[in-house]
């Protein structure tokens, strides 16, 4: 408050800027005392971050660093002019002292560095914002997608189709539609198009596996799969192993379920 103090001259933002500091917590339905901190998720948050912590970013700028932050999420990049192999031992000797001087600044603020997700390491072993980072040709740096976020979004993915939660088809590719046009959206700056193409068939080997469960019986599938121009021999072979949905969906079930209708019915492609 003493900081915004020095921002702000209007007594009254800054009384409401306490009261919301002060005020408890609902979850679930019962209210809970604060004394530290804001309420995570909660809008004030992110600008009192950028409050505080201008002055972690004019002192790395001071220093010459080259760093990017969102909200508390803090990377610095530092390296050594040594040549050959002393250019590791002296890079990491320069991390070091950074990260030495960062927690005597952050000690200064009353905040403390989280240990735990904080490490001197090669830009390349640490995601950024679901981000990594590797080398391409002549010196280039290349974003591609962090494996903790490729991870997060096929278990979203694997939660909206389940194949046991009784909705339809183009219900579910509504909701997986919403999510991963967001998704998209935000990691549109990774240049991996082929992982986005691996990405784009198993969401559709997914959904391909839902449609053939809610057939269920063979000559049900039979039926369905031939109606959609499927020949006689392939539609046999599906129906054959009706429950066998995921393998069958690796199949010619393609020319019956195209990848057009997933399109139709809202599922982007994720590949450029």
């Amino acid at each position: 408050m003493g900081r915004l103090a020095h921002r702000i001259a209007d007594k009254r933002v800054l009384g409401l800027i306490r009261r919301y500091l002060e005020a408890g917590v609902l979850a679930h339905g019962v209210v809970i005392e604060r004394h530290a901190g804001t309420p995570q998720g909660g809008p004030l948050s992110p600008l009192l971050a950028n409050v505080l912590l201008d002055e972690v970013d004019k002192e790395l700028e001071r220093r010459g660093h080259a760093f990017v932050r969102y909200a508390d999420d803090l990377n610095v990049y530092v390296r050594s002019r040594a040549a050959g192999e002393r250019v590791m031992v002296r890079s990491r000797a320069a991390g070091e002292r950074v990260m030495a001087a960062l927690r005597r600044l952050f000690a200064a603020l009353r905040l403390r560095v989280n240990e735990a997700k904080s490490a001197v390491a090669r830009a390349t072993q640490r995601p950024f914002l679901g981000f990594s980072f590797c080398g391409g040709p002549g010196g280039m740096v290349r974003r591609r997608l962090a494996p903790q976020a490729l991870q997060r979004l096929k278990d979203r993915v694997r939660a909206l189709t389940r194949r046991s939660a009784g909705r339809s088809l183009a219900a579910i590719c509504a909701d997986l539609g919403v999510y991963l046009t967001g998704w998209k959206a935000y990691f549109r700056l990774a240049e991996t198009p082929g992982v986005f193409a691996e990405l784009d068939k198993w969401v559709r080997h997914r959904l391909r596996a839902v449609q053939l469960k809610h057939w269920r019986r063979g000559t049900t599938i039979y039926r369905e799969l031939r109606a959609r121009g499927m020949s006689d021999h392939a539609a046999k072979r599906v129906a054959a192993n009706g429950r066998r949905w995921w393998h069958n969906s690796a199949m010619a079930i393609h020319i019956a379920l195209p990848n057009a209708l997933f399109g139709q019915l809202g599922v982007p492609r994720l590949a450029p």
